[in-house]
């Protein structure tokens, strides 16, 4: 049954369903002790996994059941914050009698990083640059457990769940094809000035801002937040490298806390956010203080949070750890592993305290989930919406598809995850990406 798991994961397309979407099929090959399912959803505003837990809890608990089997795993864990009440109690009467365990967080940021939710569940720390197979563990997310189901079915991924927050008339969660352009998804939620606002894709810590709202929904979307254009998080998220670093360099007052309050610090990893922003001014790229950005995870603590200066160590590491990949340079492993700070839940991020900071707490409100489907009348589906290879496409304009057909399949030998049609009608155009159009002469809910 295993090999059948990651073989029907493998042709369904199944990749994590948030991130940067890692094939779902690669991660599930190996062997592993322990598989976490990821319900933290600790970004402030998103509300795709807490409620998918809630209304699709045996759904949830089928697909960790086949993942546990495909990597030999003895232990499910779910683990999702006790503040969610509801899913909590589906996911109690769905695991009655199984080897799953369901594990309490608290209700602080960045609980749903990685490993973060490692230490918390295991007591185990992922060493510094490694992959969550070094504890054993395999992590996954809500609606990756849904799609693997499906994938056991013979359903592909066609469609992605997306929370749609924010300065919106009516904040929502529902289910888009993969493909649907951002702005007509936006409509839904009553966005009918898209002049006058910004969105964030993703969550506000470690989202991105949206400058063309054409571009489509992918399968990692998760989120999209719309805000006032004069925000301050939107400032912040749209600074120029120039003026980042010329600040920096300017105005870091070495006050330490982007380090005091680093997520991956605090476990005991060589990362040290003020040391860099000092060493703008007189190290090396490839310095070994400079090296350590490669084990920022860029949650957004540092700048969003910790720093009394306003200033941007997370995009500071994210472009170092840009240019040091691109030379190939790594960190040196430690001569001894640090331990796990001794006050490090004493600095855990309150997610209330966090949204107030952000300045969203007027935002901070339900967005029920709907089990409609939008049916738009033309999707753009991308060959690059994953970690790994572009896919390489298996049709060509004029030829008619139905939702569910393989359009890109994953390159010989390649890292990758196939692509399925995700509405049924005539492929118009193959380039970076399939253009689809529906049958019929319009589409709509």
């Amino acid at each position: 049954m295993s090999g059948e798991t990651v073989k029907a994961v493998r042709a369904a397309g199944v990749v994590g369903a948030g991130g940067a979407g890692f094939p779902t099929h690669v991660k599930i090959s190996a062997e592993v002790d322990t598989v976490i399912v990821n319900g933290a959803e600790c970004e402030p505003l998103l509300r795709v996994d807490q409620q998918l837990m809630a209304a699709e809890s045996a759904k949830v608990v089928c697909g960790l059941e086949s993942v546990m089997e495909a990597v030999g795993a003895a232990e499910g864990i779910i683990a999702l914050k006790g503040k969610y009440a509801e899913a909590y109690t589906a996911l109690e009467q769905a695991t009655g009698g199984k080897p799953i365990k369901l594990f309490k967080l608290g209700d602080f940021f960045p609980a749903g990083d990685e490993q973060v939710l490692i230490y918390e569940v295991t007591g185990k720390v992922v060493p510094e640059g490694g992959l969550p197979l070094k504890a054993g563990c395999v992590v996954l997310n809500v609606e990756t457990m849904l799609n693997t189901a499906d994938a056991l079915d013979g359903i592909p991924v066609t469609d992605t769940y997306v929370t749609i927050t924010g300065e919106v008339k009516r904040p929502l969660t529902r289910k888009f094809p993969v493909g649907t352009p951002v702005l007509e998804a936006l409509t839904l939620a009553g966005v009918n000035d898209a002049g006058r606002i910004a969105v964030i894709a993703g969550g506000p810590m470690m989202g991105s801002m949206l400058e063309d709202l054409s571009v489509p929904v992918t399968k990692a979307s998760k989120g999209f937040i719309v805000l006032p254009a004069e925000h301050p998080l939107v400032k912040n998220k749209t600074l120029s490298m120039q003026y980042i670093l010329r600040r920096a360099k300017s105005v870091c007052i070495q006050c330490r806390m982007c380090s005091d309050m680093c997520p991956r610090g605090l476990l005991g990893h060589r990362l040290s956010p003020h040391l860099i922003m000092r060493g703008l001014n007189h190290l090396q790229a490839g310095s070994d203080p400079m090296k350590s950005a490669l084990l920022c995870c860029e949650c957004g603590v540092c700048e969003l949070y910790a720093c009394p200066m306003l200033l941007s160590p997370k995009q500071v590491n994210a472009a170092l750890k840009k240019e040091l990949s691109a030379q190939g340079l790594k960190p040196e492993p430690p001569v001894a592993e640090k331990p796990v700070a001794l006050f490090r839940d004493y600095r855990k991020i309150p997610s209330k305290r966090l949204v107030a900071r952000l300045g969203l707490t007027p935002y901070d409100v339900p967005a029920p989930l709907t089990e409609e489907t939008y049916s738009p009348q033309t999707v753009y589906i991308p060959l690059k919406q994953h970690i790994g290879a572009t896919g390489m496409p298996t049709v060509e304009p004029g030829q008619r598809v139905a939702k569910g057909d393989l359009i890109a399949g994953i390159p010989e030998g390649a890292l990758g995850a196939n692509i399925h049609a995700s509405i049924s009608g005539t492929v118009k155009q193959v380039s970076d990406f399939i253009e689809i159009q529906a049958d019929g002469e319009r589409g709509g809910e």
